[in-house]
């Protein structure tokens, strides 16, 4: 960390506020060398649990930055660690709960752009919505709280882009612990002034999670790891197999191919597999039905929302 560095967040911190001159002090001395470090990356969380107000200016450079060191700090670049995700959740936690937008938005920036977060992680994001629904505080409600549980227009912009980011086990696709949050949060906001889009959130995450296609895996870090190093390597016998290749008349598909590799998909299926994948989820299993109807019937009664689902689903399983 570089002196002026730590002069311009000590200041702010005693302060409690940050002008948009400090921030671009902070972001010329905390990247000069083109990275945020470990010592810096820790200053900025401090700094955030400090500020009394997060101005627009200070929540897109905090977020830029926090992302920037842990993206940077997986192995291959992208891959954030089991230990990286605890840092996160220590910081984020400090005084026991999400203190500020920034930090839940930099958790749905980070789902967004890395190539694979732990499932904790994608877990422990989704906890903090559904604590702020059930209990109508945290910083979602503007430092207010409304009395009893309702889900707001940001908490369903910050469920969608957790429940469908592509990081995780199966980008894109819910898994049924996340359903199950999606259920809970139903059943306690009934009734509430919830946000329009809350329905239509509901539906489409529980729909995804008994018919999509979940036949597709992003890469492990290890096996990422092993591909990097294949083109990395420079020696003749590589280097000579690449240059052949680039110089085939294969027009974009070289672009195609080296994309699909990096981003995981591998073994890709015919366009029949695949098709033939996608008829079968639509397909709700034995298991999948007797776990929908477990939670239909949790509260005794059919709901609106659940009414909504069920006709989701006649309408795709006839697709």
């Amino acid at each position: 960390m570089t002196y002026q560095f730590l002069a311009v967040a000590d200041q702010a911190m005693a302060d409690g506020a940050i002008t948009a001159h400090e921030i671009i002090a902070l972001r010329r001395d905390g990247w000069s060398d083109g990275c945020i470090q470990p010592s810096e990356a820790e200053a900025l969380f401090e700094l955030n649990h400090r500020l009394a107000v997060h101005t627009r200016e200070w929540v897109d450079f905090f977020i830029e930055a926090q992302a920037e060191y842990v993206l940077a700090g997986g192995t291959p670049r992208g891959f954030i660690s089991e230990a990286q995700a605890e840092w996160l959740m220590n910081r984020i936690d400090w005084d026991g709960h999400v203190g500020s937008m920034a930090e839940l938005e930099l958790l749905a920036k980070l789902f967004e752009k890395a190539e694979r977060v732990p499932q904790e992680l994608k877990g422990y994001a989704l906890a903090q919505i559904e604590q702020i629904v059930l209990t109508g505080h945290g910083p979602t409600r503007d430092g207010g709280s409304l009395d009893g549980a309702c889900i707001t227009d940001a908490e369903c912009r910050l469920l969608r882009r957790f429940l469908f980011a592509y990081a995780g086990d199966g980008p894109g696709a819910v898994s049924q612990t996340e359903a199950e949050v999606l259920f809970r949060i139903k059943d306690a906001t009934l009734g509430a002034p919830n946000a329009p889009d809350w329905q239509s959130l509901f539906v489409q995450g529980v729909a995804n999670h008994l018919t999509a296609w979940q036949g597709w895996h992003s890469l492990s870090a290890d096996r990422a790891r092993a591909l990097e190093n294949f083109m990395n390597n420079q020696t003749p016998r590589i280097g000579a197999f690449v240059g052949r290749w680039l110089r085939a008349d294969i027009g974009d598909g070289a672009a195609l191919a080296i994309e699909t590799g990096r981003r995981g998909v591998r073994n890709e299926p015919t366009a029949a597999e695949h098709r033939s994948g996608v008829d079968g989820a639509r397909m709700i299993t034995d298991q999948e039905n007797a776990w929908l109807q477990r939670w239909i019937a949790e509260d005794r009664r059919l709901d609106d929302l659940e009414t909504a689902l069920l006709r989701f689903l006649a309408e795709e399983v006839r697709r």
